[in-house]
């Protein structure tokens, strides 16, 4: 009899597991989906990022903002970048930096879940927190 509760109490952990296996699935592939749909509404290409999808789609929405509002000129790369970075430090704190263009190299050191580099249309944004030490004065 004890081994029929334990073959019993096996079972439906199982099935537990495996329903809380399915739903985890699920949530993954839903939360894929919507990325995709928004990076096709935007018409990114995300390069690298450990950055939180919120932040993510704010800087996407600011730079397809800028994007449309200087159509059809050519884009003003050093605008959108203050306008990256002055939106972020006030949103998400100090300091955060964004370097906007079609051709440029960098290696940069950057804080945990504050990284994000994208190409939107033909322009290729980075934009990166780094941690904030305060100065002592008292040296």
């Amino acid at each position: 009899m004890e081994g029929d509760r334990v073959e019993v109490e096996l079972e439906r952990r199982s099935k537990f597991l495996s329903s809380l296996i399915q739903k985890t699935k699920k949530a993954k592939e839903k939360q894929e989906e919507e990325e995709e749909d928004e990076i096709d509404a935007f018409n990114v290409r995300i390069r690298g990022s450990d950055m939180p999808r919120a932040l993510r789609k704010r800087a996407f929405r600011l730079t397809r903002d800028h994007l449309n509002a200087t159509l059809p000129a050519k884009p003003d790369n050093k605008r959108l970048a203050l306008a990256l970075k002055k939106d972020f430090d006030s949103a998400y704190g100090p300091a955060w930096h964004c370097i906007v263009g079609t051709s440029f190299g960098s290696y940069v050191t950057h804080s945990l879940g504050g990284f994000l580099y994208f190409q939107m249309d033909k322009v290729y944004v980075l934009l990166f927190k780094t941690a904030v030490e305060p100065l002592d004065h008292h040296q």
